[in-house]
């Protein structure tokens, strides 16, 4: 039996994909996985039986990896499920840019008791227009699940698109609409592009990726849509640039007291995943994740240990091992399984910067000897009989 706490609402839907076998528990300490949304886990004490962390989501800044990493812990995230319901929210941002419709609906509801508002708004609805988006460029830094889907609809309502993503994985490139223009330099998104939108992670290398600098680069009366992490933007150098003109719209998912109710910013309550559908397609996601780990040892969509896939375990015996990324691990397994008179039907070892996984199928079952000796590996985090 395996237990499992919910660190914050997990839609239903999801938790209906743990089979009998599966309790959930509110008590951390018993729990095998936690399931995770919002919930900050940096202060949070991880109990030693603490298998899995997943995230139902794609950004992870709310939990410690390096820490999980060190205790054995393989923390998952949920890459593409909540695509389509943020591309739908780039889409919409987009058109919200185009022509004051934000403008257009309050002023209606600050004339709704004037009995000559029809006369009247024939009068006042020049100053709420705009222009299409049909034939402008747009600009798609980070081509992922999300980046690849606002391409391919962007070029569906006529736009240009212009992509930029140096490290695109070959899945995008095979989903990627062959009309999307790839490009090698950033700077010729920023001096080419009307519309700019940023689909990236935030890592240190992108921490402030748009900032005075780049906005300078940028077309006059740009348009720039942030959908993805808050401290991708330098918002202090966007607020400055909308009041000289520079940026004609900054769209974003991040309220604070920088952006909130400053001229030329439209800001939604982080709502780009805030769909029955992703929220759904993201518990799924993280259920399979953990029942993938959990029974069979297999790792997919990890964020602080490498992927690793040994399918349905077919030996009478399988141990997984989380340990440091370091030279003869190896080695010093296969010896104490060879001295142990074990022979391996299976095996495999993986990398990920500073940590690996190894999983090794056993033709006769693990015994409590040998764990003990696995576990007493110098550079060892965890050692799992999966069955």
């Amino acid at each position: 039996m395996y237990q499992y706490k919910c660190m914050n609402q997990i839609a239903q839907f999801g938790l209906n994909h743990f089979t009998e076998d599966y309790k959930q528990t509110e008590n951390m300490e018993e729990a095998d996985a936690l399931l995770v949304r919002s919930a900050a886990l940096h202060e949070v004490e991880f109990p030693e039986n603490l298998k899995a962390i997943a995230r139902a989501g794609a950004g992870v800044n709310n939990i410690p990896l390096t820490k999980c990493a060190d205790q054995g812990i393989v923390v998952f995230n949920t890459p593409g499920a909540n695509a389509n319901g943020v591309k739908e929210l780039v889409l919409a941002g987009m058109l919200l840019a185009a022509r004051d419709i934000v403008g257009g609906v309050n002023w209606v509801q600050s004339e709704r008791m004037n009995e000559d508002i029809s006369k009247l708004a024939e009068k006042q609805k020049k100053q709420f227009a705009g222009h299409e988006i049909q034939g402008k460029k747009l600009g798609i830094i980070g081509l992922g699940a999300i980046g690849v889907q606002v391409a391919n609809a962007a070029t569906h309502l006529g736009m240009e698109v212009l992509g930029y993503d140096p490290y695109i994985s070959v899945e995008a490139a095979w989903n990627l609409s062959r009309n999307i223009r790839h490009i090698t330099n950033v700077d010729d998104i920023y001096k080419e592009c009307d519309y700019i939108t940023i689909h990236v992670p935030l890592l240190d290398s992108t921490k402030g990726m748009i900032n005075a600098e780049a906005i300078e680069k940028m077309k006059d009366g740009v348009v720039v849509l942030n959908y993805a992490r808050d401290l991708l933007v330098d918002e202090k150098a966007m607020v400055d640039a909308l009041k000289k003109g520079k940026v004609a719209r900054y769209m974003t998912d991040f309220p604070n007291t920088t952006t909130a109710g400053a001229k030329g910013v439209i800001v939604t309550p982080h709502l780009g995943a805030s769909t029955e559908e992703a929220e759904e397609n993201c518990a799924r996601m993280a259920v399979k994740e953990v029942r993938c780990y959990l029974e069979h040892g297999n790792i997919q969509h990890s964020v602080n240990y490498p992927d690793c896939d040994m399918g349905i375990p077919s030996y009478p015996a399988r141990v997984a091992i989380c340990h440091k990324n370091v030279k003869n691990m190896l080695s010093q397994f296969t010896t104490i399984l060879g001295d142990a008179n074990y022979n391996i039907g299976n095996m495999t070892n993986k990398s990920r910067g500073d940590y690996a996984y190894s999983m090794f199928d056993l033709e006769s079952p693990a015994s409590p000897e040998l764990i003990e000796k696995l576990e007493a590996v110098d550079g060892v985090l965890k050692v799992r009989v999966i069955c």
